[in-house]
């Protein structure tokens, strides 16, 4: 598939030998090379070599960027050859820098480069057929003119990397020669542990001179680097971060679920100096907002802000003093091996437990204005009916709360098949469903029934729902579908997930234009398909191994969500606790950060320290201080 470079072009003879202002860019073009100058950076063109420097205003280099990219296929490698010298064109809003090369894989293999005043806007764009397996920008595969072939990278000049991303170890500023991974994919597997916000804001920065912090957003200088494009085109699990050798490039990876029929262009890669992560991140969402990537603020009700109980810190708990009471010890040491059939956390969603658990609020005075009936009310993940055994008639038990003023949220499991038929579903290759299939229409109206049952009067009549686990999506090349599957086309990734999403948000709303839809998908093209942001759990150590607190945590990604979701309300969550300590101060610093979240009741699962009656009369004193200050808010 070899074509003849554009960069063998000359360089327009209007470009040659002069300055040319447009809206805030030149192009300088001299017997020592070509440069394009902005408001706020330049790009140097490096002799013989696909690669360009950019640097500040005063000279000091951000990276030598890579003018190579790939769009690999999941069989095939796509490597470039007889790579020339980039062409710059001038525009009506800047210049325009083009690289294009032959390609194992595709006719036409381009990579673009807009020069904006403020800004590079880099994309990449091919012509063929063909699967997407692994796009990668700013780096790539190729085999030069001067012998050197493989892959290539960008030079990394910066010392820091910021990431938006919780991971374990917490680390939001890291070393620029660590890895990272954002995504709709993890767990709490080694490696796997950044899912906390799925997805995150799909957004990282290089910074100088700025020190590893494991929760800090420190102001200085810093060289911001996000995708831009509508949901609809992220059609991939994970965008990466892959430094090697002081280079480093950017990985999308597709699982050959978007297919190329004739040209296709890539999300384009927004790179800005900024001064700050959070002027980085309120950039990303004003660019995404400006261009219709992002809904504006949810419609917020009343009762959406009232302080909640999640049961699930209180199952854990529970389950932690069975398992103790089991082997005749006070508390469950860490590494302790369990017995057979201990209790689990999941086994305790059950009415009698939480009407024990709402019964010792009560007499505290602790009365939260929403339920949260935390994993497992159901019998089977993807059916989402009630376990009988557990909740003998939840349909009644809601409208007793409902009864006492309070609504209730059913906890929601995304991606989990368990109990539905292989056809709806994402399966591995020998048959067993792994994933649901959000590209499939009939798993969509089965949910849509699903959601309408359980919000309806003819239902459950809950009142939203919060959904967990959309880290869990599937990923891989060898999984499959079925035929009617949108997923063949690209329905795969983040824009699966936004799907999911969006069918829950619709079909609750239909059922009960009030209902609240909690996730933890924070990223601003998801707006729209939640309600409220919910911080998730907290994690535990940074990257030397100390524990770093509960509140510094939290507080770093409420100032993340406040960036690129600042109209949401966020469930301040409170799982899991080192001990009661902490718990106490995160529960005191709730009200400043969004809607209180009480998880715990009697005790404490890290620790095993009994929670006190003075304790709970704490929390209903910090509850009614916060609802005295909403009553005043909404009188204003």
């Amino acid at each position: 598939m070899d074509v003849v470079p554009r960069s063998t072009r000359a360089i327009p003879s209007r470009v040659q030998g002069g300055r040319f202002d447009r809206r805030g860019v030149r192009v300088e073009r001299s017997e020592s090379g070509t440069v394009v100058r902005a408001r706020t950076y330049s790009i140097e063109l490096i002799p013989d070599a696909p690669r360009v420097r950019l640097s500040s205003l005063d000279g000091r280099p951000w990276s030598e960027l890579s003018l190579i990219a790939s769009a690999h296929r999941p069989d095939a490698a796509d490597e470039g050859w007889a790579v020339g010298e980039p062409t710059v064109d001038l525009t009506a809003e800047g210049a325009v820098l083009r690289l294009a090369s032959s390609s194992t894989l595709w006719s036409r293999r381009e990579l673009i480069i807009e020069c904006r005043p403020d800004e590079l806007r880099v994309r990449l764009e091919v012509e063929g057929d063909g699967r997407l397996g692994d796009l990668t920008l700013l780096g790539g595969r190729a085999m030069l003119s001067s012998g050197a072939a493989g892959e290539f990278r960008s030079s990394i000049d910066a010392a820091a990397l910021f990431v938006p991303a919780p991971t374990e170890p917490v680390q939001a500023i890291r070393s620029s020669a660590s890895a990272a991974r954002m995504g709709v994919v993890g767990d709490a597997d080694p490696g796997r542990l950044h899912g906390i916000f799925s997805p995150p804001p799909l957004c990282i920065a290089l910074g100088r001179g700025i020190a590893p912090s494991a929760t800090g957003m420190p102001a200085g200088e810093w060289l911001a680097m996000s995708l831009v494009a509508p949901v609809e085109q992220l059609g991939f699990t994970e965008f990466g971060y892959e430094p090697l050798d002081g280079g480093f490039l950017l990985r999308l990876a597709y699982d050959g679920r978007t297919c190329v029929t004739g040209r296709w262009t890539s999300p384009e890669l927004v790179v800005r100096q900024v001064g700050s992560p959070a002027e980085a991140l309120r950039a990303y969402r004003g660019e995404l907002a400006a261009a219709g990537f992002a809904d504006g603020a949810p419609a917020i009700a009343p009762w959406h802000l009232e302080p909640l109980f999640c049961g699930w810190g209180a199952q854990c708990a529970r389950a932690v003093d069975l398992v103790a009471h089991s082997l005749g010890r006070a508390r469950v040491e860490p590494g302790m091996i369990l017995p057979p059939g201990a209790a689990a956390a999941p086994d305790l969603a059950r009415q009698d437990l939480y009407d024990e658990w709402l019964t010792a609020l009560a007499a505290q005075g602790v009365r939260p204005g929403t339920i949260v009936i935390d994993d497992r009310w159901q019998d089977e993940y993807g059916t989402n009916l009630p376990d009988e055994r557990k909740w003998p008639d939840l349909a009644s038990w809601i409208r007793d709360r409902h009864d006492a003023g309070q609504r209730v949220l059913l906890w929601f499991k995304a991606w989990d098949p368990q109990g539905l038929d292989p056809e709806l579903c994402v399966c591995d290759p020998s048959g067993t469903p792994v994933a649901v299939d959000p590209g499939h229409p009939g798993y969509l109206a089965r949910l849509r029934e699903q959601v309408r049952w359980m919000l309806s009067p003819d239902g459950l009549d809950a009142d939203g729902f919060k959904v967990d686990f959309t880290q869990r999506a599937p990923m891989g090349a060898l999984l499959s579908t079925s035929p009617e599957s949108a997923a063949e086309h690209g329905v795969w990734g983040i824009a699966a997930l936004h799907r999911l999403l969006a069918t829950i948000h619709e079909a609750a709303h239909n059922a009960k234009p009030d209902a609240l839809v909690i996730a933890h998908a924070v990223h601003p093209s998801f707006a729209g398909v939640s309600d409220m942001i919910r911080l998730n759990d907290v994690l535990e150590r940074d990257a030397a191994g100390a524990p770093v607190p509960v509140e510094e945590q939290l507080a770093f990604r409420h100032a993340i969500t406040r960036a690129v979701l600042p109209d949401h309300p966020i469930d301040t969550d409170q799982w899991p606790m080192p001990d009661r300590a902490s718990w106490l101060s995160y529960a005191r610093r709730q009200p400043e950060l969004g809607v209180p979240a009480l998880y715990y009741v009697d005790a404490i699962d890290g620790s095993g320290e009994r929670i006190l009656a003075r304790d709970l009369r704490e929390i209903a004193q910090l509850w009614g201080a916060y609802r005295a200050r909403l009553a005043t808010e909404r009188g204003r």
